[in-house]
């Protein structure tokens, strides 16, 4: 096993300036899917940071109930909706994204378990999965097979266990996030303090990010980070590894001014500028 610290230095390895002649055509066109009743937050945070990650286009598949709230919130971003109004029932679009992000407040209704798998079965855009799109998985076990090699999966540690199963040592957990990373192919970005990336028997391990991060909304922003990131043709480890050392570094730029406690995820949106800054030195 490889243990790599996710440093400035090693985030400069993999960081790709924008080119001075860029225009929206060449920055990526990335593709979120995602939103139930109630639930409309988490996909607008998804969205929003998206677009704050550098990517030329971004497009939001909602449920109907959301079009009003994305719709004015997010000027920059177009808009599909299911025909359903509550909640996703089948997910098609006519664009072509370069990657895609699912699960940010999507449920778990029946409806929208058999749309994720019609999508896991002819997906074959990078792909990050999150939130209730991985615990839909892991209440159907049996569609792991169907994710395509590189997909990246960002649970936290509960979503993990109902992923892999129970553990009762760090050791075992990582050991069984290893394994399950080795035997499907995917990437795991293991949310915590640290927050851990794991590709096969590399273990990569954050240095950014505080306590601040601790808030709701925290997990929809990351993976608006690393779609973005993905669309602009970072290979998915090297989204992953950027995705998960701006986000954390946003915390740490942000904490004298917020402090922990009044720090919230829209925060982490609002500081990814200055977080980029930073590589741009």
């Amino acid at each position: 096993m490889t243990n790599i610290r996710i440093t400035a230095a090693e985030v400069s390895k993999r960081y790709k300036p924008t080119q001075p002649d860029a225009h929206k055509g060449t920055q990526g066109h990335a593709l979120l899917i995602g939103g139930s009743y109630g639930k409309m937050g988490a996909i607008s945070l998804t969205t929003k940071a998206a677009l704050k990650s550098g990517c030329g286009l971004v497009t939001a598949f909602i449920p109907k109930c959301g079009y009003g709230i994305l719709q004015i919130g997010l000027p920059e971003a177009m808009i599909f909706t299911d025909t359903h109004k509550n909640h996703l029932s089948r997910i098609l679009f006519d664009i072509t994204p370069q990657a895609i992000g699912i699960g940010p407040g999507i449920g778990k209704e029946k409806e929208t378990q058999k749309a994720l798998q019609r999508f896991l079965k002819t997906n074959e855009k990078p792909l990050v999965i999150d939130a209730d799109a991985l615990n839909i998985l892991s209440l159907n076990q049996t569609w792991y097979t169907l994710l395509q090699p590189r997909t990246i999966l960002t649970p936290h540690p509960k979503e993990l266990e109902r992923l892999v199963g129970p553990w009762y040592s760090d050791t075992e957990k990582m050991q069984k996030a290893i394994d399950f990373s080795k035997q499907y192919q995917v990437i795991i970005v293991l949310k915590g303090a640290p927050t851990r990336i794991i590709d096969g028997d590399t273990i990569y391990e954050n240095t950014t990010g505080n306590a601040a991060l601790a808030t709701a909304g925290s997990g929809d922003v990351l993976t608006g980070i690393i779609t973005g990131l993905l669309a602009q043709s970072y290979e998915p480890i090297d989204a992953a590894i950027l995705g998960v050392y701006l986000h954390g570094l946003t915390a740490d730029i942000a904490l004298p001014e917020t402090g922990t406690e009044s720090f919230i995820a829209s925060d982490i949106i609002d500081y990814l500028g200055k977080a980029f800054l930073t590589l741009q030195k």
